[in-house]
């Protein structure tokens, strides 16, 4: 491969725009009535779901605690990752003209897929948005139940997988292109497949999606194993891979959520989804995974940009860097 080929990879459009980051909690409460409640923490560090809470007032001091917060006798760090703000879709869309007056030709979105932390870096799951980004979250919950998420002839569109549709369209009717971050080296304690695990051990239908190094140790928040997480961090349970990367259950799941996000009818025509992703700590999913999902994103839209976190050394980051990743 010549020095210059690999640019050759990128799509042209990607170097032409100017880019902007969106951490979606902290961008624009578009919609009270679909702020989190105190019930939302439940499953994300530091695991206090039970003392005072209340939403986060935007434009305070960051290093002041609220009166509620001073309650729990919890310094500032533990308090900080129980904040929330309420932004959500709504209010990114309120904002698409304001982006645009900006001269904005891309948006990446920090995770928005349904997780109880506040960066949602810890996904319950990659085909549903989270529902406190959306209009209705009680009444998401009770439709995302009666499906099976390995299943993708069971998944429904919940009003907030409809709303960031919307936003997807609203967005590309002022030529602004969106871009997801696709977490899928690990998933959280919440997620469907890890919470089946819990429940039912070495029956579960999940059993291969994860690494239990120790079924007769008990482990994190009173699990009735030991697991391995990312970087030992027990909210983040890795899903197990083998010599072709990501294992077959989790990594067939990845690529129906990657189709469904990027062409969500499914007519074959990428125009209604999302443009491109970027990956969270792809330097620890093996390179045969990537391979194969760059080939899967590629075929459904051969404009959509890639990009990912890599942080290893020089000589181990090279071979993201040849085109087929």
């Amino acid at each position: 491969m010549d020095e210059n080929s690999f640019f050759k990879q990128v799509p042209s459009w990607a170097s032409k725009v100017v880019w902007y980051q969106i951490f979606p909690d902290r961008f624009e409460n578009g919609d009270s009535g679909n702020d989190p409640d105190k019930e939302s923490l439940r499953g994300a560090w530091p695991h206090d779901a039970e003392s005072p809470w209340q939403l986060s007032p935007w434009t305070a001091d960051w290093y002041k605690l609220q009166p509620w917060e001073k309650e729990n006798g919890k310094d500032i760090w533990f308090n900080i990752q129980r904040r929330r703000y309420g932004g959500d879709l709504q209010g990114i869309i309120n904002k698409l003209d304001y982006l645009e007056d900006l001269g904005i030709g891309a948006i990446y979105l920090n995770p928005v897929f349904q997780a109880p932390s506040l960066h949602k870096y810890d996904g319950a799951c990659y085909h549903h948005i989270d529902v406190h980004f959306g209009p209705d979250p009680e009444g998401d919950l009770q439709r995302m139940a009666g499906e099976n998420p390995v299943e993708p002839s069971t998944w429904i569109w919940t009003e907030a997988d409809q709303l960031v549709l919307k936003l997807i369209k609203e967005a590309h009717r002022r030529n602004i292109r969106i871009i997801f971050d696709g977490v899928f080296n690990h998933m959280g304690i919440t997620s469907f497949a890890f919470q089946d695990l819990l429940k039912n051990g070495k029956k579960s239908a999940y059993l291969e999606w994860f690494s239990v190094t120790d079924w007769d140790t008990p482990g994190f928040l009173g699990a009735p194993f030991t697991y391995e997480g990312w970087f030992g961090v027990a909210e983040l349970p890795e899903l197990r891979e083998d010599e072709n990367g990501i294992v077959e259950g989790p990594r067939q799941y990845i690529f129906e959520a990657t189709r469904r996000w990027m062409d969500p009818n499914g007519d074959g025509d990428p125009s209604d989804g999302i443009d491109g992703w970027r990956l969270d700590v792809a330097f620890c999913v093996g390179h045969p995974f990537w391979k194969a999902w760059r080939s899967h994103v590629k075929a459904i839209n051969s404009e959509a940009y890639l990009t990912a976190e890599i942080i290893d050394p020089p000589e181990k980051v090279l071979p993201y860097l040849q085109g087929d990743e």
